[in-house]
């Protein structure tokens, strides 16, 4: 059975590895509590080839959700797949990923973010 910090330095590889600074991150919000306050994210990166042959996907996903829970130390929400978020009055999915920019690169405003 691996340890927090494993799964957080493994996790943390993980994402040096798909994410690069100036990426824009995807953020799909699938459930928000009936207050407001707690909201059920998941997080994606799209890879578009410029060549693919016939039969390949051109869009490449890659899910981020539970990787990013274990290193910015958010509860993992087994039930929906998604991260568990406390908080209100601003753009959760903006702020979470904001702070990925600074776990990988030392400024937020190194990665974007879009909804979807």
């Amino acid at each position: 059975m691996t340890t927090k910090k494993q799964q957080k330095a493994e996790s943390y590889e993980y994402l040096q590895k798909h994410i690069n600074e100036g990426d824009t991150i995807y953020y799909i919000v699938k459930r928000v509590s009936n207050s407001g306050m707690y909201r059920h994210i998941t997080f994606y990166k799209f890879n578009v080839k410029d060549t693919f042959k016939e039969g390949e996907d051109r869009v490449q996903s890659i899910w981020l959700t539970r990787a990013m829970c274990n290193v910015l130390g958010y509860t993992f929400k087994e039930q929906t797949k998604c991260m568990g978020v406390n908080g209100c009055g601003m753009d959760m999915g903006f702020s979470v990923i904001h702070n990925l920019g600074h776990e990988l690169f030392g400024d937020g405003y190194k990665l974007t973010s879009k909804a979807l």
